[in-house]
């Protein structure tokens, strides 16, 4: 690790993130008027929210209990709600500044209310969105592709975080919504883990419930890193998920090429990869797996037919779409095709950090081959 970068940016991520509680501290007292006694109850208060998720994170990771991922899933909350808040504090100053040019009288304490109440409400619709996943349907043209997979179709997962907040009874949930879609092949690219410690095999245990003919896939993401690789492997080894490790299966035809995410540190090159192992896939259509949109342009000149990914989350909550969308070169999510190479870039199941989507929307990708 390389602390002359890593110090500084974490620094100056606490003092965004203490500067944004104290923002919202000196919001309430300005616009309510709080008493003495309420100012010293909000200054505890939010000094401890500014906290908590760091807390929780550390805590959860060491102690796996329904006490720690209640404190893991409310602090987290919290987090994406401060969030909104901010967006409300900012909507707030633009009305009041708008009106104040149209010179009409309104009380500022109503209309930082009305933007209050409304952040509080986006959060709630938030985090049920965000457990709430929806079936995405697309329709991808391969060329050449075999018989027995024409007007067929391949569901992906991708992110679902499992681990602290996203548990085997949400997977449950997710693989019977699969199953009604009677797919041939299931392909989870990365992410299924959340990085928390502990026994995780439970956490899985529903894919085996699959019935996919076809079996399940799974490339590792870089939370899966964090986790330890052979961990996971060590893991999924006692369900039926097929794992790929830098190379290529055929099924009924259709070459599928998986690739595992970089280690921590580790330089490696997905082009120069799937040049190694394009022999293995010389004459056939192919699928490649890889849990990051990267190289796009590059990968599309190689031959590959369809890229699943993910990883983005679509920026999960709002305006972080903008970020994802910039630092992914506009293929952070949805379809896109290139010639004959198509990418799909999924917005994943589960969330990191706060349990919550605005904006955006988990999602389960059918996908019907032609």
């Amino acid at each position: 690790m390389n602390y002359l970068v890593f110090i500084p940016t974490v620094s100056l991520v606490l003092m965004a993130f203490f500067g944004a509680h104290y923002g919202i501290y000196a919001f309430v007292s300005h616009f309510f008027n709080p008493s003495a006694p309420q100012k010293t109850l909000l200054i505890i208060v939010i000094a401890c929210l500014s906290v908590s998720f760091f807390v929780s994170s550390v805590a959860a990771h060491y102690v796996d209990n329904i006490f720690s991922r209640a404190f893991y899933f409310v602090s987290g909350i919290w987090m994406g709600t401060m969030l909104n808040i901010l967006l409300a504090m900012l909507s707030a100053g633009i009305i009041l500044q708008v009106l104040r040019w149209l010179s009409i009288p309104v009380s500022g304490t109503l209309v930082a209310g009305i933007c209050l109440g409304g952040a509080l409400f986006v959060s709630v619709y938030g985090v049920w969105n965000a457990m709430h996943p929806r079936i995405q349907n697309i329709s991808v043209t391969i060329p050449n592709l075999p018989e027995g997979w024409k007007g067929k179709k391949m569901v992906q997962i991708s992110d679902v975080h499992l681990g602290h907040i996203y548990r085997a009874p949400f997977l449950q949930k997710v693989v019977d919504a699969i199953n009604k879609e009677n797919p041939k092949l299931v392909v989870v690219t990365g992410d299924l883990f959340d990085g928390m410690d502990g026994s995780l095999i439970h956490l899985v245990n529903p894919l085996d419930n699959l019935t996919a003919p076809e079996g399940v896939l799974y490339v590792d993401g870089n939370h899966e890193t964090y986790l330890g690789v052979q961990k996971t492997f060590d893991i999924l080894q006692q369900t039926k998920v097929h794992m790929l490790h830098d190379e290529v299966t055929d099924i009924d035809g259709l070459a599928f090429m998986g690739i595992m995410y970089p280690e921590r540190g580790e330089q490696k090159s997905i082009v120069d990869t799937i040049r190694t192992l394009q022999p293995k896939i010389e004459g056939k259509p192919s699928v490649l797996l890889y849990h990051a949109p990267a190289m796009i342009e590059e990968v599309a000149k190689t031959g590959i037919n369809l890229q699943l990914s993910g990883h983005t989350h679509r920026g999960q909550q709002f305006p972080f779409q903008f970020v994802t969308h910039l630092v992914h070169k506009g293929y952070d999510y949805g379809l896109y095709a290139i010639g004959e190479y198509s990418l799909y870039t999924s917005s994943g199941l589960g969330t990191w950090g706060p349990a919550m989507r605005v904006g955006t929307q988990s999602e389960i990708v059918v996908i019907t081959l032609q």
